[in-house]
């Protein structure tokens, strides 16, 4: 008697069974899936990032304790992290050092607060490469830091996740937290990008 190879079912079939699986067995797949979407879409955005960069350039203050309770300040302004992300590290950037954050095991972030990881993030070649050639891999993202600029990577770990603070450009002292907020991108908050 000869086994036969079967080839794996398509990917859809395959999350069609699961869903069905779930279903039968009391799971609402459809509303959770469409919950997580809204989060997703919604929920976990940039914008929520830039809010926390744009308060800490017009408090100092608050970027005094965001600096040393990530987590406790960004909830001054009622934005949530997941209770696994225990903590969260504000790495500020000055005019002689520049901070990037990678997750060399898959891809995580402070995602409800930075928005979720782009593609380019959760790439191998980003995540190996980053960690041993972080000023080449930065001028390859169009980044080309001056030598005299320190470059400091810091890869996430199973509870601490974190996030950069740029530097404040320096036409943009006097403007509003809304209109500074604009300026921030995903881009650097994660260190591949300065304003």
């Amino acid at each position: 008697m000869s086994e036969r190879h079967q080839s794996p079912a398509p990917v859809k079939a395959r999350v069609a069974a699961i869903e069905q699986a779930l279903e039968e067995r009391g799971f609402p797949v459809a509303e959770s899936i469409k919950e997580f979407t809204t989060l997703a879409e919604e929920k976990w955005i940039p914008e929520n990032g830039a809010r926390v960069v744009a308060r800490a350039w017009t408090d100092q203050a608050f970027k005094q304790r965001l600096l040393e309770n990530g987590r406790a300040a960004v909830a001054e302004l009622d934005l949530a992290m997941p209770v696994h992300h225990r903590h969260l590290v504000v790495l500020e950037n000055t005019p002689t050092l520049h901070n990037v954050i990678v997750c060399t095991q898959c891809s995580c972030t402070a995602f409800s607060i930075i928005g979720l990881p782009p593609d380019w993030y959760k790439d191998f070649e980003y995540r190996a490469r980053v960690v041993r050639q972080s000023r080449t891999v930065l001028r390859e993202m169009g980044l080309d830091l001056a030598p005299h600029i320190d470059i400091k990577v810091w890869d996430t770990t199973a509870d601490t996740r974190y996030m950069v603070l740029p530097v404040q450009p320096p036409h943009t002292v006097g403007w509003s937290e809304q209109e500074l907020a604009k300026l921030v991108s995903k881009e650097s908050m994660i260190g591949v990008a300065r304003l």
